[in-house]
């Protein structure tokens, strides 16, 4: 009897899709669709090590602790030394801010760019296989090419980032990225070491039903948050938390929802790091129709005042975030 194939179409790589959307890049030199393709050549990496992890004893904690107090897992240092060999080799970035290091990294002097980088959020769910991300942020320098780096090219604001993006490592291996023309997905096919567009001109609904938040400490949540859990649960919405803040965006993301990391008594600015985690994710939030916002302003445009900087963080769909604003 034979054995039945299953025909796989042929799209639109990344590298394509980078160079025929280059035009809409004001900067439009080369040196951004470099950049987005070392990103993607070290998520290929990651990808892979990833999904052999529990093989070649690469999961588990180092036994220390990285800049916001967590554990610090095997493959988190291992990312982080991924990304970083890809932005130096490239050669296009002049500084990386990463969650895995506590000052940021001098990369190149001669760089244009700066980078923000969680190189693997949800390190927790790394040792029970439960989908993992990689957040980033792609900012201009101020000072000019060749000068030393300063804090102003450092502790930019959300709404100066050119480009963000974010790889998720679940069932699929997807690279989501904006450079502000609208969002893409790309799905990553193993067998031919690629990126396909599969999820082009993506918007979040404007109004969902499920929503996403710790509710282990809500003893210490804020009356405004406990209101809008309320509100919530009396209409029905669906509670879907993964505890991977890619994995819970990217969900809301295609299905409609809000994320929620309010401030608590035990993390009284938020939890989130506001330079590699919401100013990224708020960015693609806004492109596709959405909205992000600490409780009070909206994300992108506070100011940065250390490279680790905490925040409260609502995100999601547009009427969902509205109302959990009032």
């Amino acid at each position: 009897m034979e054995t039945s194939r299953i025909a796989l179409p042929i799209g639109t790589t990344l590298d394509r899709f980078i160079k025929n959307n280059q035009e809409q890049f004001q900067y439009a030199s080369g040196e951004l669709s470099q950049l987005l393709r070392d990103i993607a050549l070290a998520s290929k990496v990651v990808n892979r090590e990833i999904n052999k992890a529990g093989l070649i004893d690469i999961v588990g904690a180092m036994g220390s602790q990285n800049t916001g107090g967590e554990q610090q897992q095997k493959l988190d240092v291992l990312a982080n030394i991924r990304f970083t060999r890809a932005l130096t080799k490239g050669g296009e970035a002049c500084a990386l801010i990463s969650e895995e290091t506590e000052s940021y990294v001098d990369l190149n002097n001669h760089g244009k760019y700066v980078i923000a980088i969680d190189p693997l959020d949800g390190s927790s769910n790394i040792d029970v296989n439960v989908s993992i991300g990689t957040i980033f942020s792609i900012y201009r320098r101020k000072s000019q090419v060749g000068q030393p780096i300063s804090d102003r090219d450092i502790l930019q604001r959300g709404e100066e980032q050119v480009a963000a993006g974010y790889i998720l490592y679940g069932s699929s291996t997807m690279l989501v990225y904006t450079t502000g023309h609208g969002v893409n997905g790309f799905t990553y096919e193993p067998s031919l070491g690629e990126y396909f567009l599969s999820h082009p001109d993506m918007m979040m609904p404007e109004d969902g039903k499920i929503y996403s938040i710790n509710e282990g400490p809500a003893h210490s949540f804020s009356e405004a948050v406990k209101n809008y859990l309320k509100y919530c649960k009396d209409n029905n919405y669906t509670a879907r938390y993964i505890g991977s803040l890619v994995a819970d965006f990217h969900r809301n993301l295609l299905k409609g929802g809000i994320y929620i990391y309010p401030a608590t008594a035990k993390d009284v600015n938020g939890k989130l790091r506001l330079m590699y985690e919401c100013n990224a994710l708020a960015f693609i939030a806004e492109q596709a129709g959405g909205s992000g916002t600490d409780g009070k302003e909206r994300i992108l445009t506070l100011k940065p005042e250390s490279l680790h900087q905490r925040t409260p963080f609502y995100v999601g769909s547009k009427k969902m975030v509205e109302q959990a604003m009032k």
